[in-house]
């Protein structure tokens, strides 16, 4: 079963905390699934990340493409289904207690200024580590990344 990490976002944008992942596991040869709520936000992340600049260009493609499975990080609505190495999920974006056991890391991010994304990382974390699942949960309230607690 792969390590969960939760991702309370206060102060940083969520492409921000997406690029700074997915870099350091792409450069480990990591092939990552980013999983949201909605192709419009989804739409919108692959410009911004498009609009990073060459230095912290993450090549990336949206799923129904062709070459889904050469995509080092893979933005989609629904479980990719080929052999990633980590899922990124945004947004609420649904995570099972087999995605913790197919992948080598889960990421989830939330919006901790939003009192519905606080309550479904509860709801996820609750589910998660009832499952089994090792999971740790790092906020940014103090201006930094710190761990806040672990399963």
């Amino acid at each position: 079963m792969g390590q969960v990490n939760f991702y309370h976002l206060t102060y940083s944008a969520p492409e921000q905390v997406v690029s700074n992942l997915a870099a350091r596991a792409i450069e480990q040869g990591w092939k990552i699934e980013l999983r949201g709520r909605d192709l419009a936000r989804l739409d919108q992340l692959d410009l911004r990340l498009w609009q990073m600049g060459e230095a912290s260009f993450l090549p990336h493609g949206k799923a129904g493409g062709p070459h889904d499975g050469l995509q080092p990080l893979l933005l989609t609505t629904f479980p990719a289904g080929d052999a990633r190495d980590a899922l990124m999920a945004l947004d609420g974006a649904e995570v099972s207690a087999a995605d913790t056991e197919t992948h080598k890391r889960v990421w989830i991010l939330f919006d901790g200024n939003d009192a519905q994304a606080l309550n479904v990382a509860r709801g996820q974390w609750r589910a998660l580590t009832g499952a089994g699942a090792k999971a740790a949960y790092w906020s940014e309230e103090s201006g930094r990344w710190e761990k806040k607690a672990e399963s």
